[in-house]
């Protein structure tokens, strides 16, 4: 019997990223806020117990690699070995989230993965988060996709309650960030340590504490990719209160006061900027599968 599951998977923004230290082992560790944000791709998955053990993924997007070079397709591959599980697994990916852009579009799907796989498996250990860190920093948010404190390297999460209504436009250069790459161009010198506290209550943009969007992965990632800097230009001219670098780049988010004031401003930055590609967002609240 083949059973399929279907979930759409958030983007997310780092309202703030701040690097506090680095381990012996090479990794930085961070200060961070993620919020889901509604730039949404689609993960569905259809697994049949077999004879032996196989995945296959297919993606709208002929670009992106669909084999163990693709976190959705090495996500359930792992899941398969930890749970030496025989089944046959289908993966359709549709994408809507850039890649590249510090939006998490590749690790919010392999965190669905393991979400639907381990729905199949009623044997499955309730946390997942060991796999998913094995697949990146940014996986285990993304196995609860909620407003969350993330430090370490992204295993420590702690979930904010209340509502954070905030609306932005994304906006995306043509360029493909290498995460890999602005790491390695960060120095002490860009670090700033943890953030300020943040209560757990409704928050819209005026609530937001003085200086509190801060990207310790800027000051290289702008110098090694100037479209980045002028992104973030062209949305404060068409009217952000605030811009900021999510992740490592290249997504670039603006702060507007509502939905509809952020779609015009997409509009015409999309009219600026044809090259680059622009989103009107808000936060969301995400819920395990």
């Amino acid at each position: 019997m083949v059973t399929r599951l279907e979930l759409p998977t958030p983007a997310k923004i780092n309202l703030f990223l701040r690097i506090t230290g680095r381990r012996a082992d090479g990794y930085h560790e961070l200060d961070s806020l993620f919020l889901p944000v509604s730039l949404y791709d689609r993960v569905a998955l259809e697994a049949q117990e077999s004879d032996d053990a196989a995945v296959t993924l297919r993606c709208n997007w002929p670009h992106l690699p669909v084999d163990d070079r693709n976190l959705a397709f090495r996500a359930a591959r792992l899941f398969l070995e930890a749970r030496k599980l025989r089944w046959r697994v289908k993966i359709e990916l549709h994408k809507q989230i850039p890649d590249g852009a510090g939006l998490g579009g590749g690790s919010s799907d392999a965190g669905a993965v393991l979400r639907m796989m381990a729905r199949l498996d009623a044997s499955a250990p309730q946390s997942l988060a060991p796999i998913a860190l094995q697949l990146g920093a940014d996986v285990p948010f993304f196995l609860d996709p909620r407003p969350a404190r993330v430090g370490g390297i992204g295993e420590q999460i702690k979930y904010l309650d209340g509502d954070w209504g905030l609306h932005m436009v994304i906006g995306v250069p043509a360029v493909t960030v290498p995460t890999g790459e602005i790491y390695q161009h960060l120095e002490p010198g860009d670090w700033s340590g943890r953030g300020p506290a943040i209560s757990s209550t409704s928050r819209d943009e005026a609530d937001l504490p003085p200086g509190l969007l801060v990207n310790d992965l800027e000051r290289p990632a702008l110098s090694l990719y100037p479209q980045i800097a002028a992104v973030k230009r062209l949305l404060r001219e068409v009217g952000a209160s605030a811009v900021l670098m999510s992740g490592g780049g290249g997504a670039v988010f603006g702060l507007f006061g509502g939905l509809d004031q952020a779609a015009q401003a997409r509009d015409r930055a999309a009219a600026e900027m044809p090259g680059a590609s622009f989103f009107a967002a808000r936060v969301v609240r995400e819920t395990v599968l």
